[in-house]
């Protein structure tokens, strides 16, 4: 079992990044992420990949009638190969320079996330999307930003539901990948685990969070509080 002061930091990470998750669609893995990388470099991305399942579970029970199953049908196919070059990097990156990797990508998804740009829903770029999905989220456990740019302007339902379909298949994918590599260790899966629990409170926590600041309050706060993650990971890194 991981010790307490890691379990405390981490679980509310877990905890508020559920939350935002819950109403805008991702966010587990952008707060989390930074947050268990600074903690412990070792237990990334297995540790994170093996609690993100939890949270989609119960979205895509409660909203399932919005999923956009052409997205699905096209993008998650090719998470796999993205999976498998994800796993292959991990197993060259040192827990540094992963740590650093998790940071970059952090600070990179919250510039996509500003992104006004209104992309076509179409197989090439569904396609672009599953791939870089499966390769950042195998990488770094944060696979949500490269899906979320395309859907970033459809109804909020849509976004949260079609999200939990490619977090919830995409990470038993990069667990897959990871677990096939030998990168997937008993550390990791403990660790993951004794964070489940701070999932459905995040979930339940969710909807009081959107009634009081709204779904962009919620947004704007996310946006800031991983981008000061992802500079003070990435300065550690390389400091």
């Amino acid at each position: 079992m991981p010790d307490i002061s890691f379990l405390l930091l981490a679980g509310a990470a877990v905890f508020l990044g559920s939350a935002v998750q819950s109403g805008i669609g991702l966010g587990l893995g952008l707060v989390a992420a930074p947050v268990v990388a600074f903690a412990d470099p070792s237990l990334m991305p297995g540790a994170l990949l093996v609690t993100t399942p939890f949270l989609p579970m119960l979205t895509t029970a409660a909203e399932w009638r919005h999923i956009h199953w052409r997205g699905l049908a096209w993008g998650l196919p090719a998470r796999l190969p993205g999976s498998l070059a994800g796993a292959w990097l991990v197993g060259q990156l040192e827990p540094r320079a992963l740590a650093g990797a998790v940071g970059a990508m952090v600070l990179l998804a919250v510039a996509a996330t500003l992104s006004s740009v209104r992309l076509p829903l179409n197989p090439s770029l569904l396609l672009t999307a599953g791939a870089l999905s499966g390769l950042t989220s195998t990488a770094t456990s944060i696979g949500g930003p490269p899906v979320a740019l395309l859907y970033q302007h459809e109804e909020a339902a849509r976004v949260r539901a079609t999200l939990s379909g490619f977090f919830l298949i995409g990470a038993l994918m990069s667990l897959g990948a990871l677990a096939a590599s030998g990168e997937l260790d008993g550390a990791q899966v403990r660790a993951g685990l004794a964070l489940v629990p701070f999932v459905p409170l995040g979930y339940l926590a969710g909807g009081p969070l959107r009634r009081r600041f709204g779904t962009n309050g919620l947004r704007t706060a996310l946006l800031w509080v991983v981008a000061a993650s992802g500079v003070s990971l990435l300065a550690r890194a390389l400091l």
